[in-house]
């Protein structure tokens, strides 16, 4: 019997003893195609030699080091490689574990930069409804997931919810996608004046959304529309890029598609590919100066922060993206991966919309395609799919709640970068087999 308090508390999930590439494999021999690299994280495949050969050899060397009292060398050129591309004027890196604390750093020193600039009554962050940004108590009080803030919200820091830029449900009849666009991202600037411009402190967002509305990219020009108006009234743009970043989106930094570049930026799952925890929250020279010229501290820091193993990991994995070109492998497979989806599901009777960029793709699935109609909860499709898939040899991602917060199930499929063309067929053959196995079923009980 497991003492371990797991995930699912109705599933005995099989036991990963090995991975190799796309595949992983358990203890009794099966193997599991890696479709969606876990949860968007292992963007090299499993095993990768030189990762491994990097581990071992920053482990012979030095296991920890308390970055209170030193840094380390891999902590230092991981942190040049990424400032070195990253977009606009993001100059420094704060190093945490996993993408949550990555979002607690950034709401925390968009707090500090308008207290040391004498402005303490820019309290309010602006986030979009069905955004997930952590389950951390300060990235759930931001997002706007209703099925996971629902139990905690009596402990929530009350924030404010604008519209997502979800085109397959909130796009008027008749309405182009730039106009669709300007109009909810025009919300974003209704609401800073409701709010009072001197109370806000920052704008935050995914590029590409991912768990909680399964792959959805913004219309073009939404988030330059989304930049200005957070210039106009001198809010600080964050950028949510934990699941969408690193190569993910065929860019290394998602945001680099939509032409923008923000104040701060938060990294996780693909910065370490899932062979360290790992995150970071990245910031402009602009903010870092105006804390290390002011009170000349940060008050937050973790005990693992900058830890060497981590930091070697990111090193080794970043290093592997932009030497063998992975990130372009991406951008020149990502049509073969949506063509494949859409060849396959996309007259499915129940397949709403296919959406998504470069190796992130969702599919969100539907009771009705005329009306919509999400399948209601009770049939639990994600779950079930996420199951069915399993025994079927298929990792991928599923979960519920793009439609309304609470109904309206998707799948992500977000595989490693190093995937071959004959194992994308197979992703998608598994996934269309596991989608009518579920779904038939589905249709019967509706």
């Amino acid at each position: 019997m497991s003492h371990i308090f797991a995930r699912y508390a109705s599933d005995v999930p099989p036991v990963a003893v090995g991975g190799e590439g796309c595949y992983m494999v358990d203890a009794e021999g099966k193997r599991y195609l890696d479709a969606s690299a876990g949860p968007a994280v292992s963007c090299l495949g499993h095993g990768d030699p030189e990762v491994l050969a990097a581990l071992h050899r920053q482990l012979d060397r030095l296991a920890f080091a308390y970055s209170g009292f030193f840094t380390t060398e891999p902590a230092e050129r991981l942190a040049e490689l990424i400032t070195t591309h990253a977009p606009g004027d993001l100059d420094r890196m704060f190093y945490v574990s996993s993408g949550s604390e990555a979002i607690e750093a950034a709401i925390k020193l968009a707090r500090q930069y308008f207290i040391e600039r004498g402005r303490p009554e820019r309290n309010r962050i602006i986030a979009r409804r069905q955004s997930y940004h952590g389950n951390t108590l300060g990235a759930l009080a931001a997002g706007g997931n209703v099925l996971r803030r629902q139990p905690y919200g009596p402990l929530l820091v009350e924030g404010s919810h604008i519209s997502p830029c979800y085109e397959y449900r909130h796009r008027d009849i008749g309405e182009s996608s730039h106009d669709f666009g300007r109009r909810v991202a025009q919300e974003l600037e209704d609401e800073i004046l409701r709010l009072g411009p001197e109370t806000v402190m920052a704008f935050l967002a995914e590029p590409v959304v991912g768990a909680t509305l399964g792959a959805v990219p913004a219309v073009d020009g939404y988030f330059i529309r989304i930049r200005e108006i957070c210039d106009r009234y001198g809010v600080l743009l964050i950028l949510d890029e934990v699941m969408c970043g690193m190569g993910r989106t065929g860019y290394l930094f998602a945001c680099e598609h939509d032409r923008i570049a923000p104040d701060i930026m938060c990294l996780a799952k693909g910065l370490g590919g899932g062979y360290q925890p790992l995150g970071a929250m990245l910031c402009t020279d602009h903010l870092y100066r105006t804390i290390t010229d002011g009170s000349g501290v940060f008050v937050h820091g973790h005990t693992y922060q900058a830890h060497p193993m981590g930091a070697a990991a990111g090193l080794a994995v970043v290093t592997a993206l932009l030497e063998r070109g992975l990130v372009d492998r991406v951008a020149a497979m990502a049509d073969g991966l949506e063509t494949r989806l859409r060849d396959r599901l996309g007259d499915h009777p129940h397949v709403g919309d296919i959406r998504g960029r470069g190796f992130f793709w969702g599919v969100e699935f539907v009771a009705e395609r005329a009306t919509k109609e999400p399948f209601d909860p009770v049939l639990t499709v994600s779950d079930r799919l996420r199951a069915t898939a399993l025994d079927n040899g298929l990792m991928c991602y599923p979960t519920r709640g793009a439609a309304d917060g609470v109904r309206g199930d998707h799948v992500i499929l977000a595989p490693p970068f190093i995937i071959t063309d004959s194992e994308l067929d197979e992703a998608v053959d598994l996934l269309a087999r596991s989608i009518d196995q579920v779904l038939n079923t589905a249709t019967v009980r509706q």
